[in-house]
């Protein structure tokens, strides 16, 4: 993970460092994703990052659970937030080629009855209820609703 935060500061992609460093593109992915590098894949970070290479290294878990952060969390919830959003605008741009091909098809048919707003429908719906639970425009089950269910699972009374 802090490769990766090191490679986000710096404004650089996947295959950017890839390239700087010397190593490929599928080492820097499986390197972000929390796989152990080798010495020689850490040194070459390193070098590029310019820090020691003891800041790369994954730190050994204790048997107790560390807690995380308040600036980690926010991190994290910020990338999940990102991911969502990502998500729906790549949902939506599939929704516009497709539907814009599906009409061309339809005109080009020649048929007067206009099928295409039948698929439209359908994945428009599909797209409203992505949107609402990207950006949360409703909040039916939001933290207060978890927070109900968790203590009546434990029994505790609010």
């Amino acid at each position: 993970m802090i490769v990766r935060k090191l490679r986000l500061q710096r404004g650089w992609s996947q295959e950017q460092l890839a390239t700087l460093t010397g190593l490929s593109i599928r080492t820097i992915q499986r390197i972000e994703r929390g796989q152990n590098p080798g010495l020689d894949s850490l040194m070459a970070l390193a070098a590029v990052f310019e820090v020691p290479v003891s800041e790369l290294q994954p730190r050994q878990e204790s048997t107790m659970q560390q807690p995380i952060s308040p600036l980690e969390e926010q991190e994290q919830i910020a990338l999940a937030n990102v991911r969502d959003l990502k998500g729906f605008y790549n949902h939506l741009i599939h929704y516009v080629i497709v539907i814009s091909l599906l009409f061309v098809i339809n005109l080009l048919s020649g048929s007067d009855y206009w099928w295409a707003f039948w698929p439209m429908l359908g994945w428009g719906i599909g797209i409203i209820s992505h949107a609402v639970n990207v950006f949360e425009l409703f909040s039916f089950f939001g933290p207060e609703w978890e927070k109900r269910q968790v203590e009546k699972r434990l029994g505790r009374r609010l």
